[in-house]
């Protein structure tokens, strides 16, 4: 593929990953201590491991600007290294302000940079899948014009079917070649409409993924979130900086107001593209959603401190403690550290009842 052409100082895409998030979906393996993007669960890397990997040729894309949980510095530390890569900006929130103000912070550490004020963010979550490599990178190179004059561009996932977990992207007039203006942002629907939405061909899935200048991005901001752009600014300014680790001040960054990058920006903006494409994406939001991708167990599963015989479409997976299970039939058993999880599959969005009667009987 042919290298991207960028006004940036650098001529290369930087790329922003996403990492603040304690998600609990995947509990018990995924806690607020180690949450699941640093989670070996589909291949022998862990998710954050691999969406640094997929962002790696550097004759392509900067060094990575990682936002991540101050908490979870040395996780971050430790899997960069097992990557050999070290030259990273880590960005260490004090405190969780959802993404807008995490990609403030970005934003304004890349004008910072070599990469200067120009340079295109490639701004990812670090706990998706995307299994077609090549596909992802070749919508990023169709956005890449329209990005270069100033256009917030966003990554629409091809729906495979009436989802009503996801929010979801209608496609306006075409403005390039497999790229179109956004004409709204739609709300997670119920089933009835996401069908109608299936059956029009003008809706993708929201998959959080996003393509923009950093000078573009912070003056949508000045605009929409005027003090959300102040509070980056102050945080940044009066940060603690050690080598390549930026502690933006705990202070000042508390004050922003906490949205997402879509109801801060992306809905209130006039210039906004999406390029559809279908890369075999999952944002692994359940046990039941790591079970479709095919990577644990399927008629029946046997490995490492699992023995299933005779089970059909059921999940086993442990961090230790050894399963024996025969004959069991669409159910998901999960163990770790120390804690036992089992629910029919098709109820897994229901483990976070169980987090919350966790959390209950701890208050």
């Amino acid at each position: 593929m042919e290298q991207p052409k960028t006004g940036s100082e650098t001529g290369k895409v930087t790329p922003v990953i996403l990492s603040g998030g304690g998600g609990t979906r995947l509990w018990p393996m995924s806690t607020p201590d180690q949450p699941k993007q640093f989670l070996a669960l589909t291949s022998e890397l862990t998710m954050f491991q691999l969406t640094v990997q997929r962002v790696g040729d550097r004759t392509r894309f900067a060094a990575p600007i990682i936002v991540a949980n101050a908490a979870h510095l040395p996780l971050v530390v430790a899997q960069l290294a097992e990557l050999d890569i070290h030259d990273a900006i880590l960005l260490l929130e004090p405190c969780a302000r959802n993404t807008a103000p995490a990609i403030a912070l970005a934003a304004l550490a890349a004008c910072e940079s070599a990469a200067g004020p120009a340079t295109p963010l490639l701004v990812m979550p670090s706990d998706h899948v995307i299994g077609a490599e090549h596909a992802f990178l070749g919508a990023a190179q169709q956005l890449l014009p329209l990005v270069e004059d100033g256009w917030l561009a966003t990554f629409g996932i091809s729906p495979t079917g009436p989802e009503t977990g996801y929010g979801y992207i209608q496609m306006g007039e075409s403005l390039s070649e497999g790229v179109h203006r956004v004409a709204q942002f739609v709300e997670k629907p119920d089933l009835a409409r996401a069908q109608t939405m299936l059956e029009s061909g003008e809706h993708l899935w929201n998959g959080g993924i996003f393509l923009f200048r950093a000078d573009a991005f912070l003056r949508a901001l000045s605009q929409f979130a005027p003090e959300m752009l102040t509070a980056a600014q102050n945080a940044m300014s009066s940060a603690d900086r050690d080598g390549n680790h930026v502690f933006p001040n705990a202070e000042a960054f508390a004050v922003s107001p906490s949205d997402s990058i879509d109801y801060a920006v992306m809905e209130r903006a006039d210039r906004v593209a999406v390029v559809p494409v279908t890369m075999g994406w999952s944002d692994v939001g359940s046990w039941d959603a790591l079970f479709d991708l095919g990577g644990l167990s399927g008629e029946t599963s046997s490995g490492k401190n699992v023995i299933a015989i005779d089970c059909s479409d059921s999940l086993f997976k442990t961090d230790g403690i050894r399963i024996n299970a025969v004959g069991v039939k669409n159910l998901i058993v999960v163990v770790s550290g120390g804690e036992v999880l089992i629910v029919p599959r098709g109820m897994s969005q229901d483990v976070k009842k169980i987090v919350e009667a966790r959390k209950a009987e701890r208050d």
